[in-house]
């Protein structure tokens, strides 16, 4: 093929719908939120509480087994709105958070919810990391991460 040659490109589209396991971890934290609490590891050798929890400390490469649970309530960390359309996520606009809970050290990525986002400016000027948020849970749990629905400003 030479530089003049038009390039070809063949359209198509998968479609692989597929099933798989949570694994130990993650299936004993799905398991916790079906009934309303937050669990975390903590690393038997530098003790932070990693959320989401996984099966080692990336810093300390220790296996983690020691479960604990956290807040319900935590502090921004991070945010972007978004409002561009993704599949698997709601319609646009939203915001995606990093929310530290309370007792963990590291950060659950979620939604932000009750906050108007039609507004960019002003939707950033109610929105400051730093702020305290908590979880609203879903009526109905299936043992998920969207058995939160999302996380809220606390009143």
């Amino acid at each position: 093929m030479t530089q003049e040659e038009e390039i070809i490109v063949i359209p198509g589209r998968w479609d692989l719908p597929f099933r798989h396991t949570a694994g130990r971890v993650a299936s004993r934290f799905f398991h916790g939120l079906k009934a309303k609490r937050i669990l975390a590891l903590r690393c038997p050798r530098c003790q932070r509480v990693l959320m989401p929890p996984r099966p080692f400390c990336e810093r300390c490469f220790q296996p983690l087994d020691d479960w604990v649970e956290v807040g319900q309530q935590g502090t921004l960390e991070a945010f972007t709105i978004c409002y561009a359309r993704f599949t698997g996520l709601p319609d646009p606009p939203y915001c995606l958070i990093l929310v530290k809970l309370d007792g963990a050290d590291s950060a659950l990525q979620h939604l932000l919810g009750e906050v108007a986002l039609e507004d960019v400016q002003s939707a950033t000027q109610r929105i400051q990391i730093g702020m305290r948020l908590e979880a609203l849970w879903r009526e109905e749990r299936e043992g998920g991460i969207k058995d939160i629905k999302y996380f809220r400003p606390v009143a």
